[in-house]
């Protein structure tokens, strides 16, 4: 028995260059192909767009949150600013009464009739600043 000796052939060794090189061309085109970039494009997005929306519908209540929160702050400072300026206008009162009072001691000399009304005036006025400390301290318990 004797041996075969393999011979390469020539002529099918091109022909088998050439149709690999055919058939990878081929391959190389269909893998590159538009419809193929469109359809890998879809499989993008129908993967990537539920996590997107999820995150932009959460961003969406931070943000109504946040914008809530921030009406909040603005009330608070409105409300912060009105009693600041309500307590400055209380004392512009204070003041008023403790100048009236002070005063009405001085006018031991005016005729009796004056002196009835102004310890009448003293009254009335003492009274309401009773009663508007006392409406102040009824609104701040509630």
């Amino acid at each position: 028995m004797t041996a075969k000796v393999y011979q390469p052939d020539q002529e099918l060794e091109t022909k088998v260059k050439k149709a690999t090189e055919r058939i990878s061309e081929n391959m190389h085109i269909v893998a590159n192909e538009p419809s193929l970039a469109f359809y890998r494009l879809q499989e993008h997005v129908r993967k990537a767009l539920p996590p997107m929306v999820e995150k932009r519908v959460e961003v969406l209540a931070l943000q109504q949150q946040l914008l809530g929160r921030c009406y909040d702050v603005e009330y608070a400072q409105q409300l912060k600013y009105e009693e600041q300026r309500r307590h400055k206008k209380d004392g512009n009162r204070d003041s008023v009464y403790k100048r009236l009072s002070a005063h009405i001691p001085t006018l031991d000399h005016l005729p009796d009739e004056i002196s009835d009304v102004v310890r009448e005036t003293a009254n009335r006025v003492e009274s309401m600043m009773n009663h508007a400390r006392y409406s102040t301290e009824i609104q701040k318990t509630n």
